[in-house]
């Protein structure tokens, strides 16, 4: 079976009320928006659609808006958005616990705003929580390996709060906070993974969507998702019983596009153990 690869997708979309669109890879790349994605999901508001942006960005969704704006992604282009910050936020409520061991940048620390969580070393630590690597560009997951040891074997809780494990930037890709807790779960640990391709993050996103559609309940056969990433867009939307349109020139480029077209047989070993297949397939989303 081979999936229709679309150089326009307004039709489509059409036939959707809800789309769930991963950002980076898709409206995107990790510098500046991507300005024909943008635009069709601009258009697909302006015919009645909603679109829900769910991100793995490990920020709270009240900071990556404002990434959004300084990547020049527009409000108009959608409706709601919900990160894996969010759902970080939920599964550090639940710990009840009060000392972390953050993995990460500083400016991803508000995650833990409004929790009566202190920041602490390793040693004084009571769970851990992975929003990047400390430096993305210089560090390797491996390196953090004798430290996750040391973790697991105390047992402690560890959330990861962006489950991809690579990213594009601009024409760089680089490790994410998935592969450490790839590492931490082999290393015997218990992770909690706070966004895609996991429910938690859809729930949320659904809620977002009956919120921005004034209440009302959202069929799942009229919800599409949008994504670049196999293990995590179309995952998740297997999971969830959605469509899913596939976006070849985003995480898996190197192997699906060539010249700027899709290879059909890059696309068909890119995709050879998902099933169902996602409904379409683009260069990008246009």
């Amino acid at each position: 079976m081979s999936v229709p690869v679309l150089m326009e997708a307004g039709a489509l979309l059409a036939r959707y009320d809800v789309l769930i669109s991963d950002v980076w890879g898709v409206v995107h790349d990790g510098v500046l928006a991507l300005d024909p994605a943008c635009e069709a999901l601009m258009r697909y508001r302006e015919g009645g659609g909603t679109v829900v942006l769910l991100s793995n960005a490990p920020g709270p969704s009240a900071q990556i808006a404002g990434v959004l704006d300084g990547k020049r992604v527009p409000r108009a282009a959608w409706d709601r958005l919900v990160t894996s910050g969010d759902v970080t936020r939920a599964l550090i409520a639940e710990t009840h616990l009060r000392k972390a061991y953050h993995i990460g940048w500083k400016q991803d620390r508000a995650v833990f705003d409004g929790f009566d969580v202190e920041i602490v070393g390793e040693d004084e630590a009571e769970f851990v929580v992975a929003t990047e690597l400390n430096d993305y560009r210089r560090e390797q997951p491996e390196q953090y390996r004798p430290l996750l040891s040391r973790f697991a074997a105390r047992g402690l809780p560890f959330i990861c709060g962006n489950p991809d494990l690579v990213v594009h930037v601009g024409h760089d890709l680089l490790p994410c906070a998935g592969a450490l807790a790839t590492i931490y779960e082999e290393l015997g640990g218990d992770v909690a993974w706070a966004g895609k391709p996991h429910r938690p993050a859809y729930d949320l996103a659904l809620a977002a969507a009956r919120e921005a559609r004034g209440g009302r309940e959202v069929d799942p056969a009229r919800v599409l998702v949008i994504g670049d990433a196999v293990r995590t867009d179309l995952a998740g939307a297997r999971m969830m019983g959605f469509d899913s349109l596939f976006i070849a020139g985003g995480i898996h480029r190197e192997e699906t596009i060539r010249d700027g077209a899709v290879v059909p047989e890059g696309l068909a070993r890119v995709l050879a153990a998902h099933r169902p297949l996602p409904v379409a397939a683009m260069a990008a989303l246009v």
